[in-house]
């Protein structure tokens, strides 16, 4: 693989973000993603990595700059991740005509509709991400991994865990697509990129997917405001509170009064994520 090349660098709590670019084989085409270092004692120390999974029509860039993430990152000693939300610079027909489908909306999926055949965000993230950070920064131990993201990026970081629970130690999501099989989103999405086969669709459905795979030994935390205006249309988050208690997987839903989808909702809670996963992963 490609080595990624370093496009920007600040210091930020006595660490740094780092934005690279690269040419990912799996999406065909070069994407971007920062890594926040925080400060290290010494050459030898690796450090565990938490994965960040950006919402609609954000990029790598969105996390970084507004969630104010880095501060508790840097004291715990945890890298944190931010990759794209799709390919981009394909061209694909109609691939910027909505903002919740295409380009910075690639719902962490592998797309089978020939169309979209370079929509492989779930390999992307699972697969090729993880080897590429192995390879290219030793002070890092993807061994020790954690997952969480917002909205769509919450959909995908419980989808990502469930499916992969020897992968990630813990995973947290703010304001989650908890069943996208059950609303507009997922189901325009799942329909351009997976077709009509309704039983592909439930393979990317975290309220689907908790009910197969519940060997879930970290209490998955996710923070909800109950002024989101996407709540009760779109993210359904009491569907997931059902699937979890009818096979006992620990789920601690916080509704958080006044707080809408927004990243000032994020920066107020981000920190309890961070610890959260911190925990998890320094075990």
């Amino acid at each position: 693989m490609e080595k990624p090349t370093e496009i920007s660098s600040a210091k930020m709590f006595d660490g740094y973000n780092k934005r690279y670019k690269h040419f990912s084989p799996t999406l065909g085409c070069s994407m971007t993603f920062h890594i926040y270092f925080p400060p290290s004692s010494s050459p030898s120390h690796k450090f565990p990595v938490l994965y960040w999974l950006s919402g609609l029509t954000c990029t790598d860039e969105n996390f970084i700059t507004k969630s104010g993430a880095q501060r508790v990152a840097s004291s715990e000693g945890v890298v944190l991740i931010a990759p794209d939300t799709s390919p981009r610079g394909l061209n694909v027909e109609g691939e910027s005509d909505s903002w919740d489908f295409g380009v910075g909306a690639g719902f962490y999926l592998n797309a089978t509709q020939e169309k979209w055949k370079n929509w492989q965000m779930y390999d992307y993230i699972v697969k090729e991400l993880p080897l590429l950070l192995t390879e290219n920064f030793p002070q890092l131990d993807t061994s020790r991994a954690s997952i969480f993201g917002h909205s769509m990026g919450g959909h995908g970081a419980l989808t990502i865990y469930l499916k992969n629970l020897d992968k990630y130690k813990s995973v947290s999501a703010f304001a989650p697509i908890v069943n996208p099989i059950n609303c507009p989103w997922g189901q325009k999405a799942f329909t351009n990129y997976l077709g009509e086969n309704k039983a592909a669709w439930q393979e990317y459905d975290a309220t689907c997917l908790v009910s197969k795979f519940n060997n879930v030994s970290a209490t998955i935390l996710i923070d909800q405001g109950d002024e989101d205006k996407f709540l009760k249309e779109q993210l359904l988050p009491h569907k997931l509170e059902e699937a979890c208690r009818k096979v006992n997987v620990p789920l601690l839903l916080r509704i958080q009064p006044g707080y809408d989808h927004s990243y000032y909702f994020i920066a107020t809670f981000i920190d309890d994520h961070i610890r959260h996963h911190a925990q998890a992963l320094n075990l």
